[in-house]
C-alpha cells in the first residue's frame, strides 16, 4: 500500500462521530445538526429539469475538457460576475466539485523529487488540503489565522526558509470555517511572494456567491486583474455549484486561471479519468446562466443569519461573516476553550451538533487557532436554525462545565 496514505488525519466528521459514541441524547429534543456545511435548500426545478432533459447523454463518452457550451458558461460567468474575459479553450476546465479538483490540482503542481517541498494552507483549514499535499509527497505547513484581524491568515508569519521550498498555496476565500474575505492588500502580498519564490496559488472560491455586504468577495483572479497581472501567472481560481445553486450532489465546477497550468492540468485529469458526465454538464449550463436563483438562495441566508446571529451574540464570541454559511464562534471561557467537550454536553443536553473548532485545525506554532471555537453550518431552513440557536442559548445559561 502506498505509506504515504499513513500520514492521513481522520475526517473532523469522523472524529465527530467517534466523540459522540455510546452518547443518547436528550430525547425530549429533536435532532438539529449545524455540523456539516451541506446545503439544504431546495434545488431550483429547472436545474432539475434540464439533467433530464439530457438523459441522452448517458450513452456518450465526454471529454475531459467539456463540450465548447459549458466552457462558455464558465466565461460568460466570469465576465458577468468579475468583468474578466478568458479563453475557453484555455483558460477553464470542468471539474467534479472542488474537492476532488483540489487534491488532483497539488498532484500536478507539487515536484515530490525535490527535497523538502512543502504545501502551504490556512490554519483552520478545509482539511482536502492537507490530505492532498500529503499524498503529494509534499509536507504541509499550516498558516494561522489571527481572530483579532478578522481572521485574516497571517502570512507574515511563515519563515522565508518555508517559502523558499513552497511550491503550492491554498487560499480560501470566503474562508471555510472562518467567513473572511481576503482584500486586495492580501492578494497582492500573495502574487508578490508567488512572484519572488515561484509557487503555485489555488484559490478555493466556493462560497463566493453567499456573503451579507453590499459589495460581492473579490476573487483571486479579479484581484490579480486589478493589480494588472493578467497573465494569471501561477494563479488558478476553482469554484462549484454546490452552495451558490445548491446542488451538492451535481458535483460540478470548474478551475480558470493560467493557461500554462491548466494545461497540464487536463493532461493529468486525461489519465485520472474524472470527466464530467455529459447530462451533468447540460444541468451545469443552465445553472452557471441563471443569476435569479442565486439572488434569492442569497437573500435565503442572509435572512436567517439575521435571525440567527443576534440570539447567539450575548452568549458567544461570534459577529456576523464577510461571507459563507458557517458562524465560527469562541465559547466562554468558563468552558476553559474545550470545544469538544462544549460540542459533546449540547449534543447530550440539548440535541444540536456543532462541529468543535479544534477539529479544523491542527496545532502548528505552538497553538491550535481552531481550540475554544465551535463551527455552525446555518445550512437548514430558517426556523431549524432559530430553535437551535435558542437552544444553544439555554446551554450556555444553564450549563456549568464538569
Amino acid at each position: 500500500m502506498n505509506p504515504l496514505l499513513s500520514r492521513l488525519q481522520p475526517y473532523p466528521f469522523e472524529r465527530l462521530r467517534q466523540l459522540f459514541a455510546g452518547v443518547t441524547p436528550n430525547p425530549a429534543y429533536t435532532h438539529i445538526s449545524l455540523g456539516m456545511g451541506e446545503p439544504k435548500h431546495a434545488t431550483p426545478a429547472f436545474i432539475e429539469q434540464a439533467l433530464c432533459n439530457s438523459l441522452k447523454g448517458l450513452s456518450i463518452y465526454p471529454a475531459t475538457a467539456g463540450e465548447p457550451a459549458l466552457r462558455a458558461a464558465f466565461t460568460t460567468w466570469l465576465q458577468r460576475r468579475y468583468a474578466l474575459s478568458l479563453d475557453p479553450a484555455t483558460q477553464v476546465l470542468p471539474i467534479n466539485g472542488s474537492r476532488e479538483a483540489l487534491f488532483a490540482l497539488a498532484q500536478t503542481v507539487v515536484d515530490p523529487t525535490q527535497p523538502g517541498a512543502v504545501v502551504l494552507c490556512p490554519n483552520p483549514f478545509y482539511q482536502i488540503y492537507e490530505g492532498a499535499a500529503l499524498l503529494a509527497g509534499a509536507q504541509p505547513y499550516y498558516v494561522p489565522s489571527v481572530a483579532e484581524r478578522n481572521f485574516a491568515v497571517d502570512w507574515d508569519s511563515v519563515p522565508d526558509d518555508v517559502w523558499q521550498r513552497t511550491q503550492l498555496v491554498f487560499a480560501c476565500s470566503p474562508g471555510n470555517p472562518t467567513g473572511a474575505v481576503m482584500p486586495l492588500s492580501e492578494w497582492k502580498k500573495l502574487f508578490d511572494l508567488s512572484e519572488r519564490y515561484g509557487f503555485v496559488i489555488a484559490s478555493d472560491e466556493c462560497y463566493s456567491e453567499i456573503y451579507f455586504r453590499d459589495e460581492p468577495p473579490l476573487g483571486g483572479l479579479q484581484a490579480a486583474e486589478l493589480l494588472g497581472r493578467r497573465d494569471f501567472k501561477n494563479l488558478v481560481s476553482l469554484t462549484s455549484l454546490s452552495k451558490r445553486s445548491n446542488v451538492p450532489g451535481l458535483r460540478s465546477g470548474f478551475v480558470a486561471g493560467d493557461a500554462a497550468i491548466l494545461k497540464s492540468f487536463l493532461l493529468y485529469r486525461t489519465y485520472h479519468g474524472c470527466a464530467m458526465s455529459p447530462i451533468v454538464q447540460a444541468a451545469s449550463i443552465a445553472a452557471w446562466g441563471d443569476e435569479e436563483h442565486v439572488v434569492e438562495n442569497r437573500a435565503q441566508y442572509r435572512d436567517k443569519f439575521a435571525q440567527v446571529t443576534p440570539l447567539l451574540t450575548p452568549v458567544l464570541d461570534v459577529a456576523l461573516p464577510d461571507a459563507s454559511f458557517y458562524l465560527w464562534a469562541g465559547i466562554p471561557p468558563r468552558f476553559k476553550g474545550d470545544d469538544a467537550a462544549f460540542a459533546l454536553s449540547l449534543y447530550a443536553l440539548y440535541n444540536v451538533t456543532v462541529l468543535p473548532g479544534s477539529f479544523l485545525a491542527r496545532n502548528a506554532q505552538g497553538f491550535n487557532p481552531g481550540a475554544g471555537r465551535i463551527r455552525m453550518a446555518l445550512v437548514a431552513q430558517t426556523a431549524e436554525c432559530v430553535q437551535a440557536a435558542r437552544r444553544i442559548v439555554d446551554f450556555v445559561s444553564t450549563t456549568q462545565p464538569s
